[in-house]
């Protein structure tokens, strides 16, 4: 069933919107991934803030252009379904790579991280990053160390002082005792 110019006009639209909401856009090729793998993958990839689509070629192409990035030779050929990632960039491609390994027929094409063109050696060096609330805290824990650092050379010559009030005291009590 052919789609109308207006049907047309607003999937390049919706491809458009996604673009300029992604952080990170990895197109695939996916020639013979069944229905049920390729369920499997939207949901994964939905469970990480993200969404995967059949796109068609012609109008993603068009939609790319739109948005200002460029369409590279060979990207937009064959079968074509395009991971968006709204949140988390190494999430999106650890979760496609991890299924490409798993399924033969997903091939990473390539993408853009921001706007800048990756290959799909980039993206496999984006998925071998840790997840996002772990960098998180590995930055937390760097910005901390030194004010935990801080409070504890400030907090030291008050625990002395106490530590000597209480012998002082226990002393003081000993002998009163006696």
């Amino acid at each position: 069933m052919a789609i109308t110019k207006e049907q047309k006009k607003e999937l390049v639209e919706t491809y458009r919107d996604w673009l300029n909401q992604s952080q990170a856009v990895i197109l695939t090729e996916y020639v013979g991934l069944t229905m049920n793998d390729m369920d499997t993958l939207r949901h994964k990839i939905r469970e990480i803030g993200g969404e995967f689509h059949v796109v068609k070629n012609t109008l993603v192409k068009l939609a790319f252009e739109e948005a200002g990035l460029s369409a590279p030779e060979g990207y937009f050929e064959n079968s074509t379904a395009i991971g968006f990632a709204f949140a988390d960039p190494p999430a999106l491609a650890k979760t496609m790579m991890d299924f490409a390994k798993t399924a033969e027929f997903l091939k990473i094409k390539g993408g853009y991280l921001e706007n800048s063109l990756i290959k799909a050696e980039d993206i496999k060096a984006l998925a071998e990053l840790p997840p996002l609330p772990v960098m998180q805290a590995k930055l937390m824990g760097t910005i901390l160390a030194p004010a935990s650092r801080l409070v504890r050379t400030l907090a030291e010559p008050a625990r002395q002082v106490a530590a000597v009030l209480k012998v002082y005291a226990e002393k003081e009590t000993s002998s009163a005792s006696t």
